[in-house]
């Protein structure tokens, strides 16, 4: 039936009452993750405060402590030279002459390349040097295939690679025929791959030693530190907890001063302290500086 003439007007003229429509009731309770989260930002604001004194000498904290083992490793092939010679001589074979020269290189290497990372001068030769000599010990010495000594060293690598990105300032490299490549470019994947290594040394802890209810505790709290590390996700809270663990872990565990200089452990302990020292030191540059662009932090910045 259609509807014509008036009957058409009055009809489309009659007032239409439309009742608004009530929105079901909305929960305000914070999921899980935002009160995680909101906890997190909280203790971050208190870390950021406590830590605004001493900030501005983090990067040099940090550069220091990661060239530490090298520094004490240098000194140490120095004052016991002659032990050293005999060992790689009679044991591992090494020609006398070859010797000298692998301990010398090693020293040199070990000592201007530290002061060179410490200064910010030269990174890029500084850890490079730096890296030939992690890789020739690990050969002259046997160790390559000891699985500690290579989760160890990554460990330190990734520490050499967060000194090589602190150093990274903003300017723009060109060559020519090539593009102009921003070093802020490069930082962002050294940090990445830095954050990556850096976490291998705690595998190392995981995988060895004797198990005991607090060590399995430690070391779930810092399997989760590790993976936000990597990932990016609360990096310097992440970070700042791992220091807080590896530097207990290196004065409970590794007390290599109580012991005397005679006793067998004493080096082993001291060469595994500074080591640890340099993974603390490539933490805390984590810490000052951040994930990086290659992060969920700073995904989340952007969306």
């Amino acid at each position: 039936m259609s509807i014509r003439g008036t009957a058409f007007k009055q009809f489309h003229s009659m007032p239409i009452s439309i009742s608004p429509r009530v929105p079901s009731a909305v929960t305000s309770d914070p999921s899980p993750l935002d009160a995680i989260r909101k906890q997190t930002n909280k203790i971050e604001d208190i870390l950021d405060s406590v830590s605004g004194p001493i900030k501005p000498y983090l990067p040099a904290v940090g550069r220091f402590l990661i060239v530490a083992t090298f520094i004490e490793d240098a000194i140490r092939i120095l004052s016991q030279w002659s032990d050293q010679v005999f060992y790689l001589n009679s044991y591992r074979h090494m020609p006398y002459f070859i010797t000298i020269i692998f301990l010398f290189f090693n020293v040199v290497a070990m000592l201007v390349g530290s002061f060179l990372i410490i200064t910010r001068k030269y990174s890029v030769y500084a850890v490079g040097a730096l890296l030939g000599v992690v890789i020739s010990q690990a050969i002259g010495y046997g160790l390559i295939f000891e699985l500690n000594f290579f989760l160890r060293n990554l460990s330190v690598i990734g520490g050499l690679l967060m000194a090589l990105s602190d150093s990274f300032a903003r300017r723009r490299i060109t060559f020519a025929g090539l593009p102009s490549v921003d070093e802020k470019d490069k930082q962002m994947y050294f940090q990445l791959a830095g954050r990556v290594l850096l976490i291998f040394l705690f595998l190392g802890f995981i995988m060895t030693g004797n198990w005991s209810i607090a060590r399995v505790f430690v070391s779930f709290i810092g399997l989760i530190a590790c993976v936000m590390v990597v990932v990016g996700f609360k990096a310097k809270l992440s970070a700042m907890l791992l220091v807080v663990i590896l530097t207990l872990f290196n004065i409970l565990i590794n007390h290599y001063w109580t012991y005397s200089s005679s006793h067998p452990n004493r080096d082993f302990l001291k060469y595994e302290h500074f080591q640890t020292l340099s993974i603390v030191g490539g933490l805390l540059l984590v810490v000052n500086t951040g994930a990086g662009k290659i992060s969920i932090d700073e995904k989340k910045k952007i969306y």
